[in-house]
């Protein structure tokens, strides 16, 4: 596999299958152990691709766009996670970014410190990654999977290391 030199990082040339293999309390994963998104055919979501859309429509679209499509000022999400590993992903939202060129200077904002992103980094990248293989459409997953005990002691985890 190729890789991109892309700032302070390398990027896959081409993602992880999404298809989901297993699912462990409501959160399903590939075959490499990666969360991935699961979409019923009635359209229903999991609650994590519910989740990462509300929580990218709190603290992402500002720079990156609705629905992951990009903006005059940051790019396209449902486009870079066609390419981008889970793992190049986690680091690019904690450590942040910066691309620069003779002609712009592009700069991501290190996330790491904020518990309204890192406590939900998995479902953020659950729904970017459904947007980029076009398992959810544009707008707010009209159905949903309901949030499991797992899910819900997790954020109280996660949330609770704040105070």
């Amino acid at each position: 596999m190729a890789l991109v030199a892309s700032g302070n990082i390398a990027i896959a040339d081409t993602a992880a299958d999404p298809t989901a293999v297993k699912s462990e309390n409501g959160k399903y994963l590939d075959k490499e152990g990666n969360p991935t998104f699961k979409v019923a055919p009635d359209g229903t979501v999991d609650w994590y691709t519910y989740s990462g859309y509300r929580r990218y429509h709190s603290e992402c679209h500002v720079c990156h766009g609705p629905d992951g499509m990009g903006s005059t000022y940051a790019p396209a999400l449902k486009d870079s996670l066609k390419t981008m590993s889970y793992a190049d992903f986690l680091g690019v939202v904690a450590s942040g970014r910066q691309n620069v060129s003779t002609s712009q200077e592009n700069v991501m904002p290190s996330f790491g410190n904020n518990r309204n992103v890192v406590c939900y980094l998995d479902d953020l990248y659950v729904y970017l990654r459904a947007r980029a293989n076009g398992a959810v459409g544009r707008g707010r997953p009209a159905k949903h999977e309901e949030k499991t005990p797992a899910a819900q002691k997790q954020e109280d985890d996660c949330m609770a290391d704040s105070k």
